[in-house]
């Protein structure tokens, strides 16, 4: 395989097309928890570590999005909790203490729901971070890939991984490694995961809207703060979860 725009096309579209065939029925029973909670009075905690991040910032607080959302960050440990900015690293995704400091500091009800993305499903803090949503009550989707995730060695202490304790499991359909393309010399690039996890996110976002309106409910769903009446349309609906929702971090 030949390394170039044309050939990560190929590949990405390809992922697409499988991830959307072989996960529409996890993202419909996704869209049936997240609807469920949502009519609960709940709202939506989103969590990634790494370049998940990018998932949550896919669920929580973007046009045409739920605004009953919420991001949850390992940088709240310093912009919530106000430990030092020196306990950010590359490596405390890895620490299990973590995700008890996370959960305490995030404005969590009973009645919420998680949505969780890592593509190996195998570090401490997300491993404990799901094990805490479920001892708590919460429903829990994870956003994982299952070729990673099945040829790693969890790195929480019960050997357990993020898929092991989810209600709901997607398959993002990145390959081990994540990168796509291989080079000649080895190593590869054109990593997917980041573009299947958006796509699978915008799915089950679409599949729950689409069942507030069957049910004949206003979807309560932002609008581009870059528009006309945009910034006052999404102030009255975020005023409803006041206190329960975080932007802007």
């Amino acid at each position: 395989m030949t390394v170039s725009a044309e050939a990560y096309l190929a590949v990405v579209t390809e992922t697409i097309g499988r991830v959307a065939a072989e996960q529409r029925q996890n993202v419909a029973d996704a869209a049936d928890l997240i609807a469920a909670a949502l009519r609960a009075d709940g709202v939506v905690h989103a969590f990634g570590t790494g370049h998940s991040e990018a998932l949550a910032m896919e669920i929580a607080g973007r046009a045409g999005g739920l605004v009953p959302t919420n991001r949850i960050a390992l940088r709240d440990l310093v912009l919530v909790g106000g430990d030092p900015a020196d306990v950010l690293g590359p490596k405390l995704e890895r620490d299990p203490a973590v995700a008890h400091r996370l959960y305490e500091l995030a404005p969590i009800r009973p009645q919420d729901v998680f949505v969780l993305a890592s593509n190996s499903g195998v570090n401490g803090a997300m491993v404990e971070f799901a094990s805490i949503v479920k001892e708590r009550g919460h429903g829990l989707v994870a956003i994982t890939s299952a070729q990673h995730s099945g040829r790693m060695t969890s790195r929480h202490p019960s050997g357990r991984k993020l898929a092991d304790f989810a209600d709901v499991v997607l398959d993002n359909g990145a390959p081990y490694g994540d990168a796509t393309l291989p080079l000649p010399g080895g190593g590869a690039v054109g990593a997917v995961s980041s573009i299947t996890a958006a796509l699978l996110a915008q799915q089950i976002v679409a599949e729950v809207v689409a069942r507030l309106v069957a049910a004949g409910e206003r979807p309560p769903v932002y609008l581009s703060a870059n528009i006309t009446g945009g910034d006052e349309h999404n102030a009255e609906l975020e005023a409803r979860y006041a206190g329960r929702i975080r932007r802007g971090s």
